[in-house]
């Protein structure tokens, strides 16, 4: 793991929102340009997503050393849930209601469990 100014156990957080970030524009950003052809499309998506790789894939290997897979998933899964709630509303302009509020408070409900020791 990278030694420096920044935790053991803030880094992988940060690198996994910066993946989420990468990844979410690949995922999603063409949706608002339907006009484009899909091979194009998915080659620029390939493209994008390999800068989320570059962040993904040492978020996990240092993230390791202070975390379980389990807990490294499941962080990885409320940071896209957090990333995605943003970017529909601010990129493609989707607003998301009451239902997905209480949707996503269920997984959070399920991130504590992961992350709340036992006995």
């Amino acid at each position: 793991m990278p030694t420096g100014f920044i935790s053991p156990y803030l880094l992988p957080i940060l690198l996994l929102l910066g993946s989420n970030i990468f990844m979410t524009f690949a995922w999603y950003g063409h949706l608002k340009y339907k006009e484009v052809a899909l091979p194009l499309v998915v080659m620029v998506s390939w493209g994008i997503a390999l800068f989320e790789y570059w962040l993904a894939v040492p978020a996990n290997r240092w993230g390791s050393a202070v975390y379980s897979a389990a807990e490294l998933k499941t962080m990885q899964e409320v940071i896209t849930l957090i990333v995605f709630a943003g970017f529909s509303v601010l990129y493609l302009k989707q607003p998301l209601g009451w239902n997905h509020a209480l949707g996503f408070g269920f997984i959070a409900l399920g991130a504590f469990f992961i992350f709340h020791k036992w006995g």
